[in-house]
Parts: structure tokens; sequence; C-alpha cells
């Protein structure tokens, strides 16, 4: 299994340690890929729209976003890790899923997301965790993905790995290593909500390519990839 982990920090705090633990359970017999945000992807998406019209590749920060973007689409799981930051998550994990809506399946989405999972694994010093996994996972919902995953924790006891009583740490310990056993079991496919979200933008592009066509505009890049792929007629 191909393996790709974003680091949503590159602080070596409890983020790191509970990443440390899922990664030695699931790195035997596994191709690992990491990559560490922001430093990995310093720049915010700068609204330009250059992928949507022109071309993912044609992005002013290209240079950063398709190394992780690639390495994204040879993988099989794909898993997040990072703190809660004011009970979302953080900026740097924002930045990287507003460069990828390009590919959300209202766009251009790749077939091969379909068939991928993704595990989200996030701590707070003990709010809720949901709001800020449901960042990622909305995101990749709208890419494609069915199959996604979340384990969160509130510390509680302290913000610092070093101060958590080991009973704790034990307990978070036995806890992320299940989590990494059930992310190398096989991927659920097609789950309704993805489903849906295909049919419907299938109809839009159907209507928005024939429109286009009827009044002699060149059709848009959405519409024109739709065709190729063979999803909406040419």
């Amino acid at each position: 299994m191909r393996i790709v982990i974003i680091n949503g920090t590159g602080v070596k705090g409890c983020t790191y340690q509970l990443k440390e633990i899922f990664l030695n359970a699931v790195k035997h017999g596994n191709e690992i890929t990491e990559f560490t945000l922001p430093k990995e992807l310093p720049e915010f998406c700068c609204g330009c729209k250059n992928c949507f019209f022109k071309g993912e590749e044609t992005c002013p920060h290209a240079e950063y976003t398709l190394p992780i973007w690639n390495a994204i689409m040879q993988s099989d799981l794909i898993f997040f890790t990072y703190p809660v930051y004011a009970l979302r998550a953080p900026g740097s994990i924002k930045a990287l899923l507003d460069h990828f809506c390009v590919h959300w399946i209202v766009h251009r989405p790749k077939e091969e997301m379909f068939s991928k999972r993704v595990a989200i694994l996030t701590n707070s010093i003990g709010a809720p965790n949901g709001a800020a996994q449901k960042d990622v996972a909305t995101s990749f919902s709208w890419l494609g993905v069915s199959d996604i995953k979340k384990l969160g924790f509130g510390l509680m006891e302290d913000v610092f790995w070093d101060k958590i009583s080991e009973k704790r740490r034990a307990k978070m310990k036995e806890k992320v290593e299940r989590f990494a056993k059930k992310c190398l079991l096989p991927v659920r496919k097609g789950s309704l909500k993805v489903k849906a979200f295909f049919f419907i933008s299938k109809i839009m592009h159907q209507s928005g390519y024939k429109k286009e066509l009827a009044q002699g505009k060149e059709p848009l890049l959405d519409n024109q990839y739709w065709v190729q792929k063979g999803w909406i007629r040419g």
C-alpha cells in the first residue's frame, strides 16, 4: 500500500507523537511519502482562477502543489494529522484544500480518487474534534473519496506530550494502533453521497456544454474535460 502522510504542523509536539504511533503501525511493507505544512506549501490560494480556466499546472504555486497532488494521486491511503485550532483545522490545511478545489466532482474530478481512503487524526486541548475534521472530510468527499475514517483526542491533562500521564498516553497509543489497522482494510467505494455529487454534476455539465455549443462559445475547460472522459455527450 502507498500511503501519503500530510502533517498540518511542523511542531514536534502531541500531534507529531500521535502521528509517529500511526506511522510505526502502518510502515511495515508499505510505501510512505510524507509532507509537512506549511513548510512544503507556504502559499495561500490567491483566487487567480488559473487552475479552473487554464489548468492546474498554471497555478502560481504549482511548484508546491503539484508534488503533493501527484503523491496523493499515486497513493492508496491519504493520512492527515493536525492539531485543532479555534475549533477548526489550522490554516496550513485549509490552504492545501483550497488549492485542490479544481478537482472537486463539480469541476474536473480524477476517477482515481473514487478508490482511495482518507484517514484523519486530530487532537485538541479538550474541545470537540468534529468540526476540525469536517474541513478535510467535506473537501475529500467532493474530491470523490467515499471511505473517510476519523479519530480525535481531547488531551485534557496537558498540551505537552511528556506532561501527559503514562496511563493516558498508553490508552491513546492503543486507540491509534487500532485505528491504523482499520485504515489498512479494503477500501469502501461508491458511497451514496459521492454518487449523488457525480450525478448532479453530470447533469450540470451536460446542460452547460449544450448551451455553450448552441451559443457558439468555446466550452469551459471543465465541460471539455467531462466530454473527454466520456461522462457527458460531446
